[in-house]
């Protein structure tokens, strides 16, 4: 992880700090706001590291087509590479620690585990399939728009 990378943990951290702060000083009442503020926060580093990744991969994808070649060799075995895995894992973990407060709060024990067993589920969906939940883009169909382009 690099020098912003840590700087945006520590920042994180510092307010999930502030957020379990503010819920001790303001009372159970407030626990729902507090907390979906501290989740659009997660939700935007999350989309913006995903938009970063994502962007990347497509100007590798274009690179490698550039040069010749129709696919990226790791796209082609269909294997999803120690990255995009470890990635998942990752944002599974990140969006499980929210996640395991939300349904406890609602749901006690019971919801933890329904929780879990979705994170779980997830994770072994993605590790068994062999490779990236979504397929493939299609090559050789000219430029096509995407959301993700400016």
């Amino acid at each position: 992880m690099d020098a912003t990378g840590r700087a945006r943990d520590h920042e994180l951290q510092k307010d999930l700090d502030a957020t379990v702060h503010a819920r001790r000083e303001l009372g159970a009442e407030y626990e729902a706001a507090l907390v979906e503020s501290f989740l659009e926060k997660v939700e935007q580093r999350l989309d913006s590291t995903v938009d970063r990744r994502v962007r990347r991969q497509l100007a590798e994808q274009q690179m490698v087509v550039a040069r010749g070649a129709s696919r990226p060799a790791r796209q082609a075995s269909g294997d999803g590479g120690f990255g995009e895995r470890f990635g998942l894992a990752i944002i599974s973990l990140v969006l499980a620690i929210p996640l395991s407060a939300i349904a406890v709060l609602n749901a006690g024990l019971i919801g933890l585990v329904v929780c879990w067993l979705g994170v779980v589920g997830v994770n072994t969906l993605y590790s068994t399939r062999g490779g990236p939940l979504l397929p493939a883009p299609e090559q050789g169909r000219g430029k096509r728009s995407s959301d993700w382009d400016d």
